[in-house]
């Protein structure tokens, strides 16, 4: 007698704390980033404005897939980040007042943007589904990519 299993509408088999930490932890630096990002179009010069308006969407669209995985093993986050998303909000505002936010600012994105691809980098490595990691390869590369993208802006 052959018997079929069906899906069901309950959370996938939660990952060992170490791979629900990991993408805890990347959705929480993703997170940050994009408060930054948002304060950074608000201010940008109009130049520079479409490149952070690109971060700033590839953030949120990454923030929701994260959290969507989280929320498949059941784990919920919280939307606001860490404290480093009030950081990155007041770094670009007090840079706006003495300096103009444009291609400059491109550096500290750049070194910002590292701690999220060491975090995607954490989450790969950790103990998720497999087709987990095949996502957050995804959208590692797509992070990598649009830094490709942007290395001639100093």
């Amino acid at each position: 007698m052959m018997t079929t299993t069906l899906p069901t509408d309950e959370p996938e088999a939660m990952p060992p704390q170490q791979g629900a930490d990991a993408l805890h932890t990347l959705h929480t630096r993703t997170v940050d980033a994009l408060a930054g990002y948002e304060k950074m179009v608000e201010k940008a010069e109009p130049s520079f404005r479409p490149v952070a308006e690109r971060f700033r969407a590839m953030h949120e669209r990454h923030a929701g897939h994260i959290a969507r995985m989280l929320a498949g093993y059941g784990v919920s986050v919280d939307a606001e980040g860490s404290i480093m998303g009030t950081v990155n909000k007041a770094v670009v505002t007090v840079r706006s007042w003495f300096d103009e936010i444009d291609e400059d600012v491109m550096d500290n994105v750049r070194s910002g943007e590292k701690t999220v691809l060491d975090a995607f980098d954490d989450a790969i490595a950790s103990p998720v589904a497999p087709s987990d990691v095949t996502g957050l390869r995804d959208l590692r590369d797509e992070l990598a990519l649009l830094l490709s993208e942007t290395a001639h802006l100093d």
